[in-house]
């Protein structure tokens, strides 16, 4: 199952439920889901677990020492659990973290951002504006959910070329990618270090909380990129977890025109053999790297 299955399945849960009020509510899922919810204080880090009885109802527990926003994304993950059948694989790696974590949890994360983002209420929401930190914190005020949560959200559903990534200890660990970066087969590799000469590079090694904006090379952050062409990036940094994030973004006249393969990946233009000219060259002093 990958992330547009998931996407599609959490899209089809909620076609049927009237959803206006889940940005306080979110018992039409938890009812949807033939589950109940309950708080309790947990461990640290531990966000919550799903035990199903007998009789087929299921009880979601959730640590009531966790902020509300963490509260309400557990339960949708939880719920994803359920709808997608997909056993529990925590391991105590911490919920906010992607640093081996299960893929497991990676696809319920991707459900609970569609329960609690709708598609329809998010595009009727998300300001026709520049990309800013002030778009991205209204986004998360509307919808009740962490910053970053609509950070990612922001860059899965752009109309632009746009990005969000999760950085954790100076590696890469996630990147999100809007509809136009897909399509071109722009890659940014899971667990290479963070680029220098970028603004989340430069942010984590001032080594304090900060956010700051800034225009970077695009192929700074995608691989196989072409040259000459730049970005806007905006970046925080978390000093106390060592989490960085970055949203990035630029016009699609900036878009450089590639082939893909079927499977999404770029095609790598190759420079092919010399033209024959019926001259022979010394063997070795004009090699292709």
């Amino acid at each position: 199952m990958d992330e547009a299955q998931v996407q599609q399945c959490a899209r089809n849960f909620i076609s049927d439920l009237e959803i206006k009020d889940v940005r306080d509510d979110l018992s039409v899922y938890v009812k949807a889901a033939n589950a109940k919810v309950v708080k309790e204080e947990l461990g640290k880090g531990e966000s919550g677990y799903t035990i199903t009885k007998p009789n087929g109802k299921h009880v979601i527990t959730v640590n009531s020492l966790e902020p509300e926003e963490r509260q309400r994304f557990t339960i949708c993950h939880e719920i994803a659990h359920i709808e997608l059948k997909l056993p529990s694989s925590h391991e105590e790696v911490p919920s906010w973290s992607y640093a081996k974590r299960h893929i497991n949890e990676v696809m319920c994360d991707i459900f609970a951002a569609e329960l609690l983002m709708p598609y329809v209420q998010w595009r009727a929401l998300v300001p026709k504006t520049e990309p800013s930190l002030d778009v991205l914190e209204y986004m998360a005020s509307q919808f009740r959910t962490s910053f970053p949560a609509a950070a990612s959200r922001y860059a899965n559903l752009a109309d632009v070329p746009c990005a969000y990534v999760t950085m954790e200890r100076g590696a890469i660990r996630y990147a999100a990618r809007s509809t136009l970066l897909r399509k071109v087969g722009a890659w940014i590799a899971p667990k290479s270090p963070i680029p220098p000469g970028s603004v989340a590079h430069r942010l984590r090694e001032g080594g304090v909380s900060q956010v700051d904006t800034g225009e970077v090379a695009q192929d700074i952050w995608f691989e196989n990129w072409d040259k000459g062409l730049d970005l806007s990036e905006l970046a925080r940094h978390y000093a106390k977890s060592d989490t960085t994030v970055a949203l990035l973004w630029f016009s699609e006249e900036d878009l450089p025109e590639v082939e893909t393969t079927r499977f999404g990946a770029r095609v790598v233009e190759d420079d092919g053999l010399s033209e024959l000219t019926g001259e022979l060259t010394w063997p070795g002093r004009n090699r292709r790297r």
